[in-house]
């Protein structure tokens, strides 16, 4: 009987000690589009918005696509790298399990998501940012049924999150006339629209236990590839990056607001609009050689909307800002995320590993 309730003390004595351990883990939650997909849309069967084919994921780990729209790592992966927390895995990844998300936490972004629901629409499969902090709503209750409320209250509060998505709501739905938003709205009641909707999202979050918080604003949307060979002129187009401006101001106002009203809330707004624009209007100071077109292109038939096998790959992708039309390089994504580490003063969680490397750029296919 004695040793019986020995083993009993120790194994509760064990469990709680794992249940204070993973409430001490600091994780990511991330919330996203394209720019910060680790795979989700992979798992979309239906999805139009893939990075699941050859030249994607070149220059990450083994070479093979895995679901990131680069080829290489997304900023979330650099800064999360760098401030030591670690990379949280694809909502859908089929192996993903709760002792996963206690260690790593989860990656719900999915490209071709937008803030707005109905955003992507042509995509036919995406989730939106309601849908992503629906799915994040079900990790919850596995959790707690893992270790229970208390302890999962603790996790959930003291993780990070970030919600980076905005640029298809205009890209892949108000700048296109076949969305309805587009004849709906003007440019100004859009985005109050799009901002009266992410405060309620943002809101729910803080409900959810969402603490420390940022939401990142967007970079200079004119500029992508695809924007520039749409235009007569092969430049920046004017509106759309006033659009991106005036999304930035709209969405820094909304997180100081929301910083001052809801409690023990940190939530801050990171402006990328200047070091995005400052790469690629001066290039060259930065080691590129590139910034208006893609890397991965289908020969001189433009726009090619995704990087496919048959793509033509540029001779050093490490000199080009953009990887396909809308994505950039991982060179580009290293430069932007040491430029915010910088900006906004990121620190490390830990005092342990040091961040991960670069990627070496493997050489490019032989391809004329």
């Amino acid at each position: 009987m004695k040793l019986n309730v020995g083993v009993a003390v120790l194994v509760v004595t064990i469990f709680a000690i794992l249940i204070d351990g993973y409430s001490c883990k600091v994780v990511q939650f991330i919330f996203g589009d394209s720019l910060s997909d680790v795979g989700n849309n992979k798992y979309l069967s239906k999805s139009l918005a893939q990075a699941s084919l050859p030249w994607y994921g070149i220059d990450f780990g083994n070479g093979l696509p895995n679901g990131r729209f680069s080829n290489g790592r997304t900023v979330a992966d650099i800064i999360g790298d760098n401030m030591g927390l670690p990379r949280p895995p694809a909502f859908l990844d089929p192996s993903l399990t709760e002792d996963m998300i206690l260690e790593n936490g989860v990656n719900y972004a999915s490209g071709g998501g937008g803030i707005l629901n109905e955003t992507g629409g042509l995509f036919i499969q995406r989730f939106s940012l309601s849908k992503q902090i629906e799915l994040f709503i079900g990790t919850q209750t596995l959790i707690r049924s893992k270790i229970g409320k208390e302890a999962a209250d603790k996790y959930f509060q003291g993780a990070r999150y970030v919600v980076a998505l905005g640029s298809n709501d205009f890209i892949n739905n108000y700048l296109m006339p076949v969305y309805s938003d587009s004849w709906n709205y003007n440019d100004q009641s859009f985005i109050d629209y799009l901002m009266e909707t992410l405060k309620a999202q943002l809101q729910l979050l803080h409900t959810l236990g969402a603490r420390k918080l940022m939401v990142f604003g967007l970079g200079p949307m004119g500029c992508i590839p695809l924007q520039r060979v749409l235009s007569t002129s092969g430049d920046c187009v004017d509106r759309t990056n006033k659009l991106a401006l005036s999304f930035n101001k709209a969405g820094s106002k909304l997180m100081d607001d929301l910083n001052a009203k809801l409690p023990n809330s940190s939530y801050r707004f990171g402006d990328a609009y200047d070091v995005v624009n400052n790469v690629i209007s001066n290039p060259s100071k930065y080691g590129f050689s590139n910034s208006d077109s893609p890397c991965c292109s289908f020969g001189r038939i433009r726009p090619a909307l995704t990087c496919v096998p048959a793509s033509v790959l540029c001779k050093d992708r490490s000199k080009y800002v953009f990887w396909d039309e809308y994505h950039p390089s991982d060179s580009a994504n290293q430069l932007i995320a040491t430029e915010l580490i910088k900006k906004f003063g990121f620190t490390r969680v830990d005092q342990g590993n040091a961040p991960s490397s670069a990627p070496a750029i493997a050489p490019s296919p032989d391809q004329d």
